[in-house]
């Protein structure tokens, strides 16, 4: 039996990894670590700790004490690291705290496993490792910068961040990488593309946009909305990693893309037009519309869900124009291939959020009201 270490997994991404190993690997059993920041709802996986394959602690990957302690206990094989500050805006109102979570708690997590795992020294004075062990670090496509209108990222394109974010983010990879060239550690990173999917947290755009509709409110689009995203459901994303952890070549960077490139004014189009479609053909989520009145004939109606709710927002500083990943890498060595066209997902998207409409609610009280305010407030 592989016992993981999986931080971050109250997350999004992280809990749809949970999820979805728990599912597939009836021989594993999981620690969650988490510090139930503004991004991570133990909500939203308390049906999968059942202390038996599934347990949750609650801390940061900050604390030494903590992260041996939890190497003792459970003689990992595997951490999978998704734990991260992750919003831009936030990012640039408190730099700090993202270069603290982001940079730090990832090198005590690496010098954690160097302690547990390494068992000696070969004959060049290099370490050595526990068989099968694996140290797997969740990144982003934000590390490469920006692109023009052509091209996309590669493995070997040069790191350029340009957000506090992207900085952290990218710093954490460079340690991660360098912990494999000094200490021949067993390392792999993934960089993906933008995800989407159930579990979201409402800032992000496209849960944002079924959130704001949901309530009646405007839809906030940075600048004009031409920036250019490549977005990737995030099951796919999952089972890449999954991949990358059990079969990646160690000292590997793998890129992780949807082939779904879209200005983020499409994805806000696409998505009121997928809304008012799914509210025609199955009037029973017009419930979900709290704020709108029924009709004499006892129907809530849709007729004000169209793109006039569209409100653009002064321009995110430093925001980069266009990301888009060539994942041709993972591709031809593992096998994989993303599976979940765009027009299919942000169908399962949407329709998962009208129907989890208590999840959204526990997750955007209290403080995320006055950061919205703050952040989307004025143009």
């Amino acid at each position: 039996m592989k016992t993981y270490l999986v931080t971050g997994a109250a997350g999004f991404i992280g809990a749809n990894y949970l999820k979805y190993i728990l599912a597939k690997h009836e021989d594993i059993r999981v620690v969650v670590l988490d510090a139930l920041t503004y991004a991570g709802n133990l909500g939203t996986i308390v049906a999968d700790l059942d202390n038996e394959r599934c347990f949750f602690v609650k801390g940061d990957i900050c604390d030494r004490q903590l992260a041996d302690q939890l190497f003792a206990e459970y003689r990992f094989d595997y951490v999978v690291n998704f734990a991260a500050e992750s919003h831009v805006d936030r990012s640039i109102e408190n730099p700090q705290l993202f270069l603290i979570t982001n940079i730090l708690g990832t090198q005590n997590l690496l010098d954690a496993a160097r302690r547990a795992w390494v068992t000696g020294k070969d004959a060049q004075g290099y370490p050595t490792w526990q068989k099968g062990v694996r140290f797997h670090q969740v990144s982003t496509d934000e590390v490469y910068g920006s692109l023009g209108e052509e091209g996309y990222f590669t493995e070997t394109t040069p790191l350029c961040p340009h957000s506090p974010y992207s900085a952290s983010k990218t710093s954490a990879d460079m340690v991660v990488m360098a912990y494999h060239d000094t200490y021949k550690m067993p390392v792999t990173i993934t960089r993906c593309s933008n995800n989407y999917g159930p579990y979201h947290f409402p800032e992000k755009l496209i849960p944002l946009i079924i959130k704001n509709i949901v309530e009646g409110k405007k839809l906030p689009v940075y600048g004009d909305g031409s920036n250019v995203r490549d977005w990737l459901y995030v099951e796919d994303h999952c089972k890449a990693i999954d991949l990358v952890v059990r079969k990646g070549t160690k000292g590997e960077v793998y890129n992780v893309g949807g082939h779904n490139e879209k200005t983020n004014l499409e994805i806000v189009k696409l998505t009121i037009a997928t809304i008012r479609r799914l509210l025609t053909e199955k009037p029973e989520y017009r419930e979900v519309l709290k704020h709108k009145q029924k009709e004499d004939r006892g129907e809530i109606s849709i007729d004000w869900i169209d793109e006039n709710l569209i409100t653009f927002v002064k321009d995110r500083l430093g925001h980069d124009q266009r990301y888009a990943i060539d994942p041709t890498k993972i591709s031809s060595e593992l096998g994989w291939s993303p599976e979940t066209r765009f027009e299919e997902g942000i169908v399962k998207t949407i329709e998962w959020y009208l129907n989890n409409q208590i999840w959204v609610e526990e997750v955007t009280s209290g403080d995320y009201q006055k950061y919205y305010e703050r952040m989307y407030g004025k143009k």
